[in-house]
């Protein structure tokens, strides 16, 4: 079985060794191969989307599902869902009534699933600054996590990208 995975980018992609150990404790047999698709920040919307899941599920070597992955909150300067029950009914409609496609919307943004990490990610970043209050799922519009961790990195005296906190973290 092939599954073909939508990310939005390399946080996404990191998570893969996880999803792959979690699916071999959790499958008898063969795991399914996966084959991630990162997108620069964000998965494509409306016809864009519609296409790139026919292609990768027909094609010379068909995937035999599809899963976009995909933050309620994908920058810009007005949000493109309000929730994300809103993200799912979107991206269904914008591919059809396809069965092999499954749409999974983080709250507000992927990252917020570092946020437990803190501690880890303060030291990587070689700064001190205290941990986000609350739960990271209720994260608004305003200050989401990526941006969080973004800024610890920044002001830290380690400067590298958040990227390399979630390759280093396994995600």
């Amino acid at each position: 079985m092939k599954i073909a995975i939508i990310v939005e980018g390399k946080t996404e992609k990191a998570f893969l060794p996880h999803l792959r150990d979690f699916l071999k404790n959790r499958l008898a047999g063969e795991t399914p191969k996966l084959d991630v698709l990162p997108y620069d920040g964000r998965i494509p919307k409306e016809e864009k989307l519609r296409r790139v899941v026919e292609n990768l599920l027909g094609g010379s070597k068909p995937a035999d599902h599809v899963i976009a992955l995909t933050d309620v909150y994908t920058g810009g300067t007005s949000p493109d869902f309000l929730d994300a029950q809103d993200a799912k009914k979107k991206m269904r409609q914008w591919v059809g009534a396809e069965p092999r496609f499954h749409p999974h919307v983080a709250q507000y943004d992927f990252e917020a699933w570092l946020l437990p990490y803190w501690p880890t990610i303060q030291k990587l970043a070689k700064h001190n600054k205290g941990a986000p209050g609350g739960n990271p799922e209720t994260v608004n519009h305003h200050n989401p996590p990526a941006y969080r961790i973004k800024e610890i990195f920044e002001i830290g005296k380690c400067r590298k990208a958040m990227s390399s906190l979630a390759m280093q973290r396994g995600f």
